[in-house]
């Protein structure tokens, strides 16, 4: 804040207020002079001796009550022109100040003019005056405090949006103060309208029913009668046009800023913000438009962070379809959400002359960052594990010891097929951690084989123990199928799920092709029944195809 920033900050207010006094001080001049002939000449002398009174009373006494009550305001601007701390009771009190600040100046500027109404009456009064010009006296009082309160309405909001607020309020948020008062749409409208049309018309009649003379309108009146409605109708014109200027800007320039950031917004501009500088509906929406750019921008935040979890999580599966003598296996993974809990990995076993693999396909409970950070976690513990010599079961009782360890106070758990193979042996191993069954399809039978098993999800009891199964006479051609439910409990718009039975089908269907092609063949079939539903859970196949390498190798 400028030096020159800081002192027209600190006397806006002040000096549009006595504007708008001069401005009604000027038009009750001007009506006197009008008809100052018309009044006989002793009360004239009344009114100029009055007037040496009251009318340096009229600016000093407001001048005073007006500095009193923007003491908290002006300590805020000086303290803020000083850069120095300001306290939160300062700031709460200077804020709902000079929010309710033109509502006092403009109740200040009435009582004002009320006491002139009953100062000059009540003097016409006891210098035995007529009826007549007793109201006429409190009518030009009154009708000159209605045109200076109209004025100070629309001049000080103007001046309190363009000049004071923006250091008051950078941020906006002015519905926010408490025990404030509001200058709503609608006060605005109404004021419009009396200063345009009620106050012309009041004043026009006043002049049509005052200038009729006991003995009827003479050729002079009558011209002093048409000069007056002239002039007043000229100046009210102009008024009306002034404050048709004030009124527009204080409302289009905030639509316009609004729209301008709404603009921004749109094209992704989040960190935008409305410059809010009233205390009304429309500042109200600049504050509601404020907190939503502020929650998008956070969403845009966590959308990014989300797309790196993705991109990360992504990176820890297999970057190819596995072939080693003996079988190929190509897996996929297909997510709900940006990351998921689903898993599959293709793992080198240790321990034995002929490489072993295993094959893990996993389900987290739940979807999102949490369930993709117990996958990691899981991936982890089981490479690890892997690393060293042991069975499936071995494996998969250590591993499930570690999760309990770490997430099961959570409630957070993960189930677990894991699959070993022997390509040698043309043997299977497998646990089975509360996970749906893996299949087997042999084409020369034509028949699917269940790998089932008992076992409870990892992550629950520490010392519960997987039973391992094996298989062996494992033949070239064999299928081998591993999933999470998914993939058949995926539903279409209907409601309908999936199931299994088509699966089967496709995989009968395409069992000569190589493992990533029937996994491309299912996924196809699953995205065609789904026919654009969207997806409610985790998507994971793993296809596993046995070939001639693997007898050839046993031999």
């Amino acid at each position: 804040m400028s030096r020159l920033d800081y002192y027209r900050a600190k006397n806006s207010m002040l000096f549009s207020t006595l504007v708008s006094n001069v401005v009604g001080v000027a038009v009750v001049i001007f009506l006197t002079q009008q008809s100052a002939d018309m009044l006989p000449s002793e009360i004239l002398r009344l009114t100029n001796r009055i007037d040496h009174f009251f009318m340096p009373a009229s600016f000093i006494i407001p001048f005073v009550l007006i500095l009193l009550y923007e003491r908290p305001i002006r300590g805020y601007l000086k303290r803020s022109y000083q850069k120095q701390p300001l306290s939160d009771d300062l700031v709460r009190e200077a804020r709902r100040r000079l929010l309710n600040e033109p509502f006092f100046l403009i109740g200040l500027s009435f009582c004002i003019w009320m006491t002139a109404a009953l100062i000059y009456s009540g003097a016409f009064w006891a210098q035995g005056a007529g009826w007549g010009l007793i109201q006429r006296a409190f009518f030009i009082s009154f009708f000159t405090g209605l045109i200076t309160v109209t004025v100070a309405f629309f001049v000080l909001e103007f001046v309190l949006q363009r000049r004071v607020a923006p250091y008051f309020f950078p941020a906006g948020g002015l519905s926010t103060i408490p025990r404030t008062l509001r200058i709503r749409i609608r006060t605005r409208l109404f004021a419009l309208l009396l200063a345009s049309n009620i106050i012309p018309l009041v004043a026009i009649l006043q002049h049509l029913g005052g200038a009729s003379p006991a003995g009827g309108l003479s050729h002079l009146s009558m011209e002093r009668m048409t000069a007056a409605v002239s002039s007043q109708i000229f100046l009210f014109m102009g008024i009306g046009l002034w404050v048709t200027f004030l009124v527009s800007s204080n409302l289009t320039r905030p639509l316009a800023e609004i729209t301008n950031v709404l603009r921004k917004v749109k094209n992704g501009l989040f960190e935008t913000k409305v410059r809010v500088t009233s205390n009304d509906e429309i500042g109200y929406a600049g504050d509601v438009i404020n907190e939503m750019t502020e929650g998008l921008l956070e969403r845009d935040r966590i959308k990014q962070s989300l797309a790196l979890a993705k991109e990360i999580q992504q990176s820890l599966f297999p970057k190819q379809v596995l072939k080693t003598e003996g079988f190929e296996a190509a897996g996929r993974s297909l997510y709900c959400d940006e990351t998921g809990g689903d898993y599959y990995d293709f793992i080198p076993m240790a321990g034995s002359d002929v490489p072993k693999w295993g094959v893990a396909v996993g389900d987290v409970s739940g979807h999102g960052i949490p369930a993709a950070l117990l996958m990691a976690t899981v991936r982890s513990a089981l490479r690890q594990r892997a690393s060293h010599p042991g069975s499936a079961d071995r494996i998969m009782a250590d591993v499930n010891r570690q999760i309990t360890s770490d997430v099961g106070h959570s409630g957070e758990f993960i189930t677990l097929f894991f699959l070993v193979i022997d390509p040698l042996k043309m043997e299977l191993e497998w646990v089975r951690a509360g996970h749906d069954p893996g299949l087997l399809y042999d084409p020369g039978t034509d028949s699917f084989e269940e790998l089932g098993g008992t076992g409870l999800a990892l992550g629950i009891d520490e010392k519960c123990r997987c039973s391992g199964h094996r298989r062996s006479g494992i033949l070239p051609g064999q299928v081998i199928l591993l999933g999470t439910d998914g993939l058949w409990e995926a539903a279409n718009p209907k409601g309908e799920m999936l199931g299994k039975q088509p699966i089967y089908n496709t995989i009968r269907k395409n069992c000569a092709l190589s493992a990533n092609a029937i996994l491309e063949s299912i996924l196809a079939s699953l995205e065609k029944f789904q026919a654009g539903a969207k997806r409610e859970d985790d998507v994971t196949l793993v296809i596993i195809k046995v070939d001639d390498a693997a007898q050839r190798l046993r031999n």
